[in-house]
């Protein structure tokens, strides 16, 4: 099993060059999966936790976050970053408490959105915001300084998509100590292309949430950095539940179990893992 300073370091060092493809588990079970296919780092989505919990995205509270982020840092040879929300936290001070309780999870990064969940003003306020991230960069730094710390601009997202005030958001979140910037919505090749050059050399996450977009070749191309999927697995996984489940309701018949992974098969990927007595 690799060691958190381990994983950590495996985890800049990808931040380096390249690009690379950091899809989202819900669960231990489906990272230990997706860490057989081969990719190198993984991240937590808040949407399919909370959905796990049987609560919206951003109803989970800080603690059981925590104690997820743990979980799941310590159930991987990969690197792990926390979809961290906004922080658990309004003020700067908050953030940082939130931060160095998240980096002592043995996470290898975590980001921070500057969205505040009103919809009538659904973004810190620019002063604010930078702040936050400061506070959240001095918290990493103040815990040893190698948590890849990622910050998010949410406007695309939040009804607010205005390209010109996220790159000044993003810019300033570089200015303030971030390792990676992120603006989730963002999908066009001149809306991504602006981004990459505004905050180079700084790396650029991309969320990829829809079918029928851009490949990780033309993402790679654009110069993006790092590719997520946020909760679009989960919601995939949810999507065979549910229509198996209502063709049982309304029709008493099985057929959304066609075709699926044996007990037996399951069994066999997660038996390395088994405890033993």
């Amino acid at each position: 099993m690799a060691t958190t300073t381990e994983k950590r370091r495996a985890f800049r060092r990808l931040h380096e060059r390249g690009c690379f493809v950091l899809p989202n588990p819900w669960d231990v079970g489906s990272a230990r999966y997706l860490q057989t296919l081969g990719f190198k780092a993984l991240a937590t989505t808040s949407a399919g936790f909370a959905f796990s919990r049987g609560l919206p995205d951003g109803g989970v509270p800080r603690a059981e976050v925590l104690a997820h982020v743990a979980e799941m840092a310590d159930a991987v040879d990969v690197p792990l970053n926390a979809d961290f929300e906004g922080g658990y936290a309004v003020t700067p001070e908050g953030v940082a408490e939130s931060v160095r309780l998240c980096c002592a999870t043995g996470v290898s990064g975590l980001s921070i959105e500057d969205s505040t969940g009103d919809p009538a003003a659904p973004l810190h306020d620019f002063p604010l915001a930078v702040a936050r991230v400061a506070a959240a960069r001095k918290a990493i730094d103040d815990a040893g300084g190698d948590v890849v710390f990622t910050a998010r601009s949410e406007g695309f997202v939040r009804g607010r998509p205005d390209l010109g005030e996220t790159i000044r958001r993003l810019q300033a979140f570089v200015e303030a100590g971030a390792d990676c910037v992120f603006a989730p919505g963002i999908r066009t090749p001149d809306q991504i292309r602006a981004i990459v050059e505004a905050v180079s050399p700084v790396p650029v996450n991309v969320v990829v949430g829809t079918s029928g977009g851009l490949t990780v070749a033309e993402l790679a191309a654009l110069g993006v950095r790092r590719i997520s999927v946020g909760g679009s697995l989960a919601r995939a996984a949810w999507r065979g539940a549910m229509a198996a489940a209502r063709e049982i309701a309304e029709s008493g018949t099985f057929g959304g179990f066609a075709d699926l992974p044996s007990g037996a098969d399951l069994n066999q990927l997660f038996a390395p893992h088994a405890p033993r007595g």
